[in-house]
């Protein structure tokens, strides 16, 4: 007997076929099943569907119908919730639902046959380790008591907003002991923003949790795995093997079928926007998910987003989270560190570091301390320049800048990774004084070195060294951690106090548990005041703020540190709300500028991204399919009072227009209402697919929509 299997495989979201297709089984399996199937030339992955799980797979020809090639034995159905989630994040973000639930499947997963598979699946697991001694959890503060009393008491979702160093990680860590505690079968995810924090924050779990439920029992997934190493990891989650999962914003689509709390560390971070393929928002989706596995969500932040901030307001004006405040650093000294503001319109003309901010790095070193200055720009300097015919190391093939890293005197496009050494003079005039304008990671780091060269490390002038040490000074940027196991090593040695001063990216500004850091200096953080993404000073804000925490964390050392910002805007309200660590001034001042606006959170917007061989094209796409939407659309039945409240701005070249000889342009679109945008977004799909046949549009290549951009 046989019977029709409606499958989802993974088919772009304008396709003809449709993500269901129709496939016939010997046997009746359950929603769920993973199973190997035909598709045109190719077998591939595929998932059984429910009918309402998915798209409708319409009339078929059983005659054209084909076998399965395969079921994967073993591995048991993906739960309904997970096959829920991964509908609602099609629909939500536009995407096909093939696209989302198979990109959301490890790897590796996709590409074994059963055979292979079941092979691996009969590989004798390792035992779990012999339990050693668990380690006592700290005390914990009045607040931290506080904050978990009331995660156990409500429903949540929660918003923990708490101080850097205020101890949020050990509210994570004793909610997710006392779930495992209370549920022998519960599990709990644990989101972080980027891979770099994974290791820390990896470590904390292990010492905690391995000595009560065995190595097994925490596990990590991130893009920065292996493939076997990730579908080692997925397996042991989606068995119930693996109590804790430790991840990146793909965790949220990790099979987890007793999910029971979801933790999103450094919920602002807009690392958890996906920035291609499904551009879906992981902490979006995770309190989603938490709606779906009847599982308490906590999301964490020192500066939350301004969403989840409006929405913890109190729930008589209409809020849907719980804030939970944690104002107070733990330990003896519970201050915050100092923020001195430096005017560097009094400072020397070009002037990298002001005389002040070198005294006081001096002075932090001579006590044994440690400093961090943090600039978000790495390379040498943006731009290499002419002043004799205005040349610059523009790149060929973006509109962009290539940077001069003079490390390995290079330029390099940091787009598409064109790199050519640095001619020896100008390629327009042939002048050979050809110059450095702007600055990264690299110049602060050789700078330092030449202004503290008379600097000597804390205890190294002995009788037997007179000379003493100098001051070592690392840097840590993509540029300086590009090889597997970089990055470990370099933070081992700022931690084991081999490093007096750190220089780095954003890379080194949050998450990071740096206990002798005494000062932290921000160098030209101007830049965002004055953009036109009206999201710049939240993340600017945000940003200084996660650099300031990095300041003070041991408890000894609290009173006596600082943060430095060198700025040209000293009397911005902006600085002047960080100078009293004070997140809900500025918070209540940029949100009282969105609603005057008409901006996110108080309306929805989406971006159509098109990319095309020229301008005009790209363009041309976009405004073509606007055209029709103001008005073939608006004679469709019903659609007259939508497209009232739909307001479709004009095509405009994306900021960097053109990236590796490819031209890029966009189109804003702003509703009132969510659900009306979604409407309309879900009914445009087909007039954009058939827009893109007409004459004017030739040369586009793509196109994709962004639901809830993070970058305008």
């Amino acid at each position: 007997m046989s019977h029709w299997l409606p499958v989802l495989v993974n088919t772009p979201a304008h396709a003809a076929l449709g993500p269901v297709l129709t496939y016939r089984s010997e046997h009746a399996l359950p929603a769920g099943t993973l199973v190997r199937v035909p598709l045109g030339q190719r077998e591939t992955l595929g998932v059984v569907w429910e009918a309402a799980s998915g798209e409708a797979t319409g009339e078929f020809d059983p005659a054209r119908v084909r076998d399965i090639a395969g079921v994967l034995e073993g591995i048991a159905p993906l739960s309904p919730a997970w096959q829920q989630l991964l509908s609602f994040a099609a629909a939500y973000y536009q995407r096909s639902a093939g696209e989302v639930a198979l990109a959301a499947l490890p790897p590796q997963l996709r590409e074994l046959s059963p055979a292979q598979m079941a092979r691996r699946l009969q590989r004798k697991k390792p035992d779990a380790d012999a339990a050693a001694a668990a380690q006592a959890p700290p005390a914990l503060t009045p607040e931290q008591t506080a904050a978990i009393a009331q995660i156990e008491a409500q429903a949540g979702p929660f918003l923990l907003f708490g101080a850097t160093g205020s101890g949020k990680t050990e509210v994570y860590l004793h909610g997710v002991q006392q779930l495992l505690a209370a549920d022998p079968d519960a599990q709990a995810l644990v989101m972080v923003p980027e891979i770099n924090l994974t290791p820390q924050l990896e470590a904390r779990f292990k010492a905690r949790f391995v000595p009560l439920y065995g190595e097994q029992a925490v596990v990590s997934l991130h893009s920065g795995m292996t493939n076997p190493q990730r579908l080692k990891s997925w397996l042991a989650a989606h068995s119930g093997g693996a109590r804790i999962v430790l991840g990146t914003r793909m965790a949220v689509f990790a099979s987890l079928p007793k999910l029971r709390l979801i933790v999103v560390d450094e919920e602002h971070d807009p690392s958890y926007k996906s920035s291609e393929g499904a551009r879906y928002s992981a902490r979006d989706l995770a309190v989603y998910r938490g709606k779906l596995d009847g599982a308490k969500v906590i999301l964490g932040s020192a500066t939350p987003s301004l969403e989840s901030w409006h929405h913890s307001r109190p729930a008589a004006e209409g809020g849907r989270y719980l804030r939970l405040h944690m104002p107070s650093r733990v330990g003896e000294s519970s201050r915050l560190p100092l923020v001195r503001r430096v005017d560097m319109n009094h400072q020397p003309r070009r002037a990298i570091f002001s005389t002040p901010l070198i005294a006081a790095i001096t002075e932090r070193v001579a006590r044994g301390e440690q400093c961090m200055v943090f600039l978000n720009r790495r390379g040498y300097a943006p731009v290499l320049t002419c002043e004799d015919c205005g040349w610059k190391s523009q790149c060929p093939h973006c509109s962009t800048f290539r940077v001069f890293h003079k490390i390995d005197r290079t330029l390099r496009c940091h787009h598409c990774g064109f790199t050519e050494r640095v001619p020896r003079a100008c390629p327009d005039c042939g002048n050979v004084d050809i110059s450095p304008f702007g600055r990264g990671t690299e110049q602060l780091e050789e700078h330092l070195a030449e202004l503290l060269v008379d600097v000597r490390r804390h205890g190294s002038v002995t009788p037997e060294n007179p000379d003493g040490e100098p001051v070592r000074i690392a840097r840590i940027d993509a540029d300086s951690t590009k090889l597997k196991g970089q990055l470990e090593e370099q933070l081992d040695a700022v931690h084991a106090g081999d490093v007096d001063v750190l220089v780095g990216t954003q890379m080194i500004a949050k998450g990071h548990d740096f206990r002798r850091i005494t000062l932290v200096a921000a160098v030209n953080p101007d830049g965002a005041l004055f953009s036109s993404d009206f999201r710049a000073p939240e993340r600017l804000f945000s940003l200084l703020m996660q650099a300031a925490g990095r300041a003070g964390r041991d408890a000894a050392l609290g009173a006596q540190s600082e943060v430095w910002l060198q700025t040209f805007q000293p009397e911005h309200g902006l600085y002047a709300a960080l100078k009293k660590h004070d997140y809900p001034a500025f918070a209540a001042q940029q949100l009282k500028e969105r609603e005057q606006a008409n901006m996110p959170p108080f309306s929805a917007q989406a971006l159509v991204r098109a990319e095309a061989r020229t301008q005009e094209a790209a363009q041309a796409f976009l405004n073509a399919a606007r055209a029709f939407a103001q008005a073939d659309m608006a004679a469709w039945d019903g659609w007259a009072d939508t497209l009232q409240q739909v307001f479709l701005y004009p095509a405009v070249p994306m900021a960097i227009q053109r990236v590796a000889n490819i031209e890029r342009a966009q189109m804003l679109i702003e509703c009132s209402s969510r659900a009306t945008l979604q409407q309309f977004l879900s009914a445009w799909q087909s007039v954009l697919q058939a827009t893109r046949s007409q004459p004017d549009c030739k040369g586009l290549i793509r196109w994709a929509i962004d639901v809830d951009p993070q970058a305008i």
